[in-house]
């Protein structure tokens, strides 16, 4: 079974040690009425090198469980905050 990939916001970091909270919005039309609506989910993220800064827009991937929350992993920074 092929692993998730989410591609989302960096919400905080620097609070955790080797953590971050990674959040995705996501948008969906009604299937009757078609009108588009908005939800937002965060994720806990492993992050070993402490890389990840507030605003980043990073790729993840799913792993095993790394503690309660952590059950996704960083593989790489698609934009840092500096480049918005």
């Amino acid at each position: 079974m092929p692993r998730k990939e989410i591609v989302g916001t960096v919400k905080s970091a620097g609070k955790m040690d080797k953590t971050v909270v990674l959040e995705v919005q996501t948008k969906e039309p009604h299937g009757k009425y078609g009108k588009y609506t908005q939800w937002t989910k965060s994720f806990k993220v492993h992050d070993p090198e402490n890389v990840c800064r507030t605003g980043d827009v990073i790729r993840v991937v799913e792993c095993r469980p790394l503690s309660k929350d952590k059950k996704f992993q960083l593989v790489s920074v698609v934009k840092t905050a500096a480049d918005t």
